[in-house]
């Protein structure tokens, strides 16, 4: 796999731990949105500790962009990121991954599993072609929710956010699972996109094809 040292060119908040690295992009580089990679600091205590992220940038924008949660509290590599600035280095591999875009649906996302429906939302958009997609979304609290803006101007009413440990008007309460699926969704013969922590794709995925979705329409990250 060949690797490519990026610099930072701005760094900024997208959530109080949420944050959009804008990077320099290799020549010739692509990838296919929903793609991620494998991504390192290029310091000498942190170039070979990788961590996949997912590009948010369209495939032909001049720039890279990685739209990343910072843990803060993890003595880890999110916890380095957080503190990278403007000048500072990524270590980038080849694109990969199996969450692309292969027909209007439901995307389902946890917490920062949207990175990857981020792209893929953005293209869709742009090439006029979103009105027959929406978004599940699921985070803890109101301020959890990443990008939130722009998924409603390119959404709109089919951006459905729920939240699971605060109470607000705005929003559902409650775990996307199978009361919450099989009370929203009546069609199961559409593709399905789901990304988030491992327990929560699985149980998804379960009550997808058990609800009537045939397992070759639901994408994930094998």
């Amino acid at each position: 796999m060949e690797e490519h040292i990026i610099k930072i060119i701005d760094v900024s908040a997208v959530t109080h731990d949420v944050r959009r690295f804008t990077l320099e992009k290799p020549d010739g580089y692509t990838f296919t949105p929903g793609q991620a990679t494998e991504v390192s600091v290029n310091t000498p205590e942190l170039k070979d500790e990788k961590r996949p992220f997912t590009f948010t940038s369209l495939p032909d924008a001049p720039h890279l962009e990685f739209t990343i949660k910072i843990y803060g509290h993890h003595d880890g590599v999110t916890n380095a990121l957080g503190k990278l600035r403007k000048g500072d280095e990524f270590i980038i591999g080849d694109a990969w991954g199996a969450i692309t875009y292969k027909g209007p649906g439901t995307f389902i996302a946890g917490g920062a599993g949207v990175t990857p429906f981020i792209a893929i939302l953005r293209y869709l958009y742009k090439e006029n072609r979103i009105a027959n997609n929406q978004l599940f979304f699921s985070n803890k609290t109101a301020k959890d929710i990443i990008l939130q803006e722009e998924f409603e101007k390119m959404l709109q009413d089919r951006f459905i956010n729920t939240l699971t440990r605060e109470k607000h008007d705005k929003y559902l309460y409650g775990r996307i699972d199978k009361a919450f699926i099989t009370q929203r969704i009546t069609d199961f013969d559409q593709h399905f996109y789901v990304c988030g922590p491992d327990q929560f794709v699985k149980d998804i995925q379960n009550t997808l094809t058990a609800a009537g979705a045939h397992p070759d329409t639901v994408v994930i990250e094998e």
